[in-house]
């Protein structure tokens, strides 16, 4: 199966919701574009930072796991509950989030937007 979103980076990162509910992911993907990193100005899908998005019938509970760039960050505890909320008013469903422990790589970040950082 070929995603469409999340775009493809150097290190894709492929969410079970692809698998169980591909209807989902467009929506989601739109919705976490709104949440922007504000030390860096780009949205945490440009990043990479979500790395899991996972929904489960039985309990009706979607789970997510997202990472920040540094360990660190300032803004850690706001972007964690903005991409939550997203994800919850998207799904119409409660999510939880936690903060996982990869570290970030700017191979995460979406093909082009390292340019504007002068990565590439």
């Amino acid at each position: 199966m070929s995603p469409a979103t999340p775009k493809e980076t150097a290190k894709q990162v492929i969410w079970e919701i692809e698998s169980t509910h591909p209807d989902l992911v467009e929506p989601l993907d739109k919705a976490f574009r709104e949440v922007i990193d504000p030390e860096i100005g780009l949205n945490i899908m440009e990043l990479g930072l979500v790395r899991n998005v996972a929904l489960t019938d039985e309990d009706e509970k979607a789970h997510l796991t997202m990472i920040m760039t540094t360990p660190f960050c300032p803004y850690a505890p706001a972007l964690l509950e903005m991409t939550r909320s997203r994800a919850e008013g998207t799904l119409e469903k409660p999510a939880s989030i936690e903060m996982g422990m990869e570290l970030w790589d700017v191979e995460y970040m979406e093909e082009g937007v390292g340019g504007d950082w002068g990565l590439f």
